[in-house]
């Protein structure tokens, strides 16, 4: 199939990985629906076709009102990369209920969101990627709330692989670690971070992003669903 023939949602797109993802689409060739809380600028590189749409993916309204105004009827959705998250600090002593409701109302209900709005136009071969991280495996202190909801995104991810697999469309997730993205920066713990990866260096968004184009191509991965892969430079091992 003609690569200008397909067609990506990629959330959070307006920075960080979201913006590395919508960029590795275009690069070959792929109509992208970028959605952010701001406006996504166009990149400068890539042959795709670029459409921004400004939506808040905790409103399931909302989302489907952006890719109303994008799709026909007739259309379809080739991959869905939920890839929008927020990860401010919590702890028992520091979390108030607001703060709790903003990071679930992101980082788990958005991703529900967007799978729902999507899902008419998702069909056979169909990809979704929902970023999940680390933090769903190890304790991260003072991530309190941040760790459970992408613990609750991995979850949503393996059910909705089993909930859609009859209709042949995958669910598969990635788990990041420490990525040099503006958010991380911000941290300033980035040098630290580095020092406690084996492979000696954090992640750039770029390479999460290959992961993300891979995911979303049924020749590479037709057969691969419900999975979580976790790019963590060795840093996180599990059984």
């Amino acid at each position: 199939m003609n690569s200008k023939n397909l067609t990506a949602v990629v959330t959070g797109s307006a920075s960080g990985m979201g913006r590395a993802a919508t960029v590795a689409f275009l690069e070959h060739g792929w109509r992208v629906i970028a959605l952010d809380v701001t406006d996504t600028a166009a990149p400068d590189s890539g042959s795709g076709t670029f459409i921004s749409r400004v939506v808040d993916v905790r409103s399931r309204t909302a989302v489907e009102e952006a890719l109303s105004t994008v799709l026909g009827d007739d259309e379809r959705l080739d991959a869905v990369a939920n890839i929008a998250g927020i990860y401010p600090p919590t702890t028992l002593d520091s979390y108030d209920e607001e703060t709790y409701r903003r990071i679930f109302d992101v980082n788990v209900l958005g991703v529900a969101n967007v799978i729902a709005a999507a899902r008419p136009y998702l069909g056979e071969g169909s990809s979704v990627i929902n970023f999940a991280s680390v933090d769903a495996f190890e304790v991260s202190p003072g991530q309190l709330f941040y760790g459970a909801s992408k613990a609750a995104v991995v979850m949503l991810t393996k059910a909705l692989a089993l909930e859609l697999a009859p209709q042949g469309i995958r669910v598969n997730g990635i788990a990041p670690g420490w990525v040099e993205t503006p958010g991380n920066a911000a941290t300033g713990r980035m040098a630290e971070a580095a020092a406690s990866i084996p492979l000696g260096r954090v992640a750039q968004p770029e390479e999460i992003a290959q992961w993300v184009f891979t995911l979303a191509q049924p020749s590479h991965t037709a057969f691969m669903s419900g999975e979580i892969i976790t790019l963590s430079g060795a840093a996180v091992i599990r059984q």
